[in-house]
């Protein structure tokens, strides 16, 4: 036979956090009452009083002088007003999950809203969080809510806000939600089901499924008990509803392979202890299943210290704190401002009730049993640990620069606060260091104290490293004919040198451009993007020259595509001679207007008919593509076809005749190579 106890059984986050403030009054030695039992179940209660607690249900019980408990169930807020006017210590051990709803109904109401209350009326905590409200309603069902919305048409467009009882089940709250959603036009709706509850209930009916029978160990009285009960019974033939120990009839499991320990929010641990003790002397269980649960035991009553790493459950997210189960009596809190170290993260965006997060102890009351955590400490704690590491294997980080200081850049990385000295940032001396603010860069961290708090890094140290395989991968690989892009990095009067992505190569300026140029920067200026092609390489040299001009440059070639004899092109008058004028078809190709075709008529002079700067629209009457020579004439446009073929086109002498567009070998710029200093290393 094997016994499983269900790891949620006992105490949940709010019962166990009233039943550590009760605890604490009386270790300090106050004169304490309860208001109302501090929990549902009698073998507390009892406990209590043994130790000198008492339990009052009015007002009128409470002796002058004396600390009153609220219980965990809370009260309405007439009591609690009347309460405060009193001269008694009030320590409030309202389960958090139900101040919540407490809230959210007064709210409501206060904004013109129609509180819905889905729960047992007579419950404690039901008649608590009506009292803060002034015209509740509260529903037991799905069927009394929904005979209430069809009496009348008004019900259904009222601004409603529903909420429910904690410890209701799953199943009543979805079949009221789907009522409302489907009938109300102006509702809200809180899922106020605690997370424990819920987890509780899950958790039981998974046990139920698994085991051919189910002890159930709580108070009669008590409303989640008792739901437990019920929710096993629908998985599970034989369901015990036990109040102790002492109820337990040994004969009806002897034929059970497997029994299951499942416990209401109220049931304190000792009495489960006892249970699952009695079942396992009965059956005969192996003592590792106790030896288990005394572990879970002492694990429910651990102590809390500051600077602790702990897990722990979200039960709610407030106005203003994150409320968290950590398992023991303390109440556990995230301030706002220590969810995350980003100031524009909402709580309600990395977190939701139900997850389990691990977080930083920040400091422990307990006297008012509270612990103040802290999420951003200890993402901090694991960015500082990351960042440590980073520096003993020499990977490199990234952060922001946000400011520059005499000495530096300032870098944030996750959150740290990473130094750049001005020789480690990649800038030249002199250079403007303020022209990195507010870029993201990879950088090494190179120093890491983390008692001083003060860590160094170097932008230039991964730069460096870069470059390096950067060149060696461009040398490994380079090849004549091979096209890189490039950056212009600087100028010369013989060329222009380019970085091809950590190798600079160098463009003579006679491969900058087909037309005659006399400096580079008539093409090109420092800092732009061009593609080049490399000419010729020396590994040994370390030196590589490259080409920018290509033949789909030539303008020669454009000409050639875009115009053939007879085609009409508008030309601008580049140059008057003795015999004719040269005109600009494109930039890079001129061609000769001879005397004779300027007018229809004869001119003395060329100038009588044209002047620089001038565009006209002259015809191509022929073009020599061995000698690069176009002729053109303004007079075919003029005269009509007949006497423009009886009109012999004179030739213009050879010395005279419209140049080259390409310089001749002997007027064709000396390919200078650049002196060893300024060549590309």
């Amino acid at each position: 036979m094997r016994i499983e106890v269900a790891k949620t059984a006992g105490f949940c986050y709010g019962v166990n956090r009233a039943v550590g403030l009760v605890e604490q009054a009386i270790a300090e030695g106050k004169s304490t009452v309860t208001f109302g039992p501090i929990a549902h179940n009698r073998h507390l209660v009892r406990h209590f009083e043994e130790l000198g607690v008492k339990e009052i249900s009015s007002l009128d019980e409470i002796p002058d002088g004396s600390t009153v408990i609220i219980r965990s169930h809370g009260i309405p807020r007439a009591t609690y007003e009347a309460l405060e006017a009193k001269n008694v210590e009030i320590i409030d051990a309202t389960c958090p999950s139900v101040k919540r709803i407490h809230s959210l109904v007064a709210k409501a109401e206060e904004q013109g809203r129609q509180p819905i209350i889905i729960g047992t009326p007579t419950h404690p905590e039901i008649v608590a969080i009506a009292g803060w409200c002034r015209h509740p309603l509260v529903f037991s069902g799905a069927e009394e809510l929904e005979n209430w919305l069809n009496a009348s048409p008004e019900h259904k467009d009222l601004p409603i806000t529903m909420v429910s009882q904690t410890t209701s089940t799953q199943f009543l709250w979805e079949s009221c939600k789907k009522i409302v959603k489907k009938v109300c036009t102006n509702r809200e709706i809180f899922d106020t089901i605690c997370n424990a509850t819920e987890n509780r209930q899950t958790e039981a009916a998974e046990l139920a499924t698994n085991c051919d029978a189910m002890i159930v160990v709580g108070d009669r009285n008590s409303s989640n008990t008792g739901r437990l009960a019920h929710i096993c019974a629908e998985h599970c033939a034989r369901v015990d509803l036990i109040d102790c120990a002492d109820e337990l009839e040994p004969a009806v499991y002897r034929n059970c392979a497997t029994i299951g320990i499942t416990a209401g929010a109220s049931t304190p641990a000792w009495i489960i202890k006892e249970v699952n003790k009695t079942m396992s002397e009965i059956t005969n269980v192996d003592a590792v299943a106790e030896e288990s649960f005394e572990a879970l035991l002492e694990n429910s009553i651990k102590t809390l210290n500051t600077g602790d790493k702990v897990f722990g459950t979200v039960t709610a997210i407030g106005s203003t704190e994150v409320q968290v189960d950590l398992g023991t009596k303390h109440a556990g809190y995230i301030p706002y401002d220590e969810v995350s170290a980003d100031p524009n993260v909402k709580p309600e965006d990395v977190l939701k009730v139900g997850d389990e997060i691990e977080v930083f102890v920040v400091r422990v009351n307990d006297q008012e049993g509270t612990v103040q955590l802290s999420r951003k400490k200890l993402e901090g704690m694991k960015v500082w640990d990351e960042v440590e590491k980073a520096c003993e294997e020499k990977t490199p980080v990234e952060g922001v620069i946000t400011e520059e200081n005499k000495g530096g850049l300032v870098a944030n990385v996750k959150g740290i606060r990473v130094f750049i000295p001005a020789s480690q940032t990649g800038v030249a001396k002199g250079g403007d260091l303020s022209e990195l603010k507010g870029k993201t860069l990879k950088m090494k961290i190179t120093e890491f104290n983390r008692a001083r708090r003060r860590v160094v890094g170097s932008i230039r140290a991964l730069s460096g490293e870069a470059r390096k395989a950067a060149i060696e991968k461009i040398w490994s690989e380079i090849e004549v004919g091979k096209k890189y892009t490039g950056t212009v990095k600087s100028l010369t009067s013989y060329g222009a040198f380019v970085d091809i992505g950590g190798v600079d190569g160098m463009v003579h300026i006679s491969e900058l451009s087909w037309g005659r140029i006399k400096t580079p920067d008539e093409v090109v200026k420092v800092g732009d993007t061009i593609e080049v092609f490399v000419i010729k390489a020396d590994p040994e040299k370390k030196k590589i020259s490259l080409g920018y001009k290509t033949p789909e440059m030539n303008p020669w070639n454009q000409f050639c595509e875009k115009y053939s004899v007879g085609d009409v092109a508008t030309v601008k008058i580049v140059k008057l001679v003795d015999f004719g004028a040269f005109a600009e078809i494109l930039p890079g190709v001129d061609g000769l207007i001879h005397i004779s075709q300027v007018a229809d008529h004869r001119v003395e002079k060329v100038s009588d008919a044209l002047s620089e700067g001038q565009e006209v629209e002259a015809k191509i009457i022929e073009i020599d593509s061995e000698r690069k020579r176009i002729s053109l004439s303004i007079r075919a446009l003029l005269v009509p076809a007949a006497a423009e073929e009886e009109t012999p086109v004179e030739e213009a002498p050879a010395e005279e005749a419209a140049p080259v567009e390409e310089a001749p070998v002997e007027e064709a710029a000396p390919v200078e190579e650049a002196p060893a200093e300024e060549a590309a290393e």
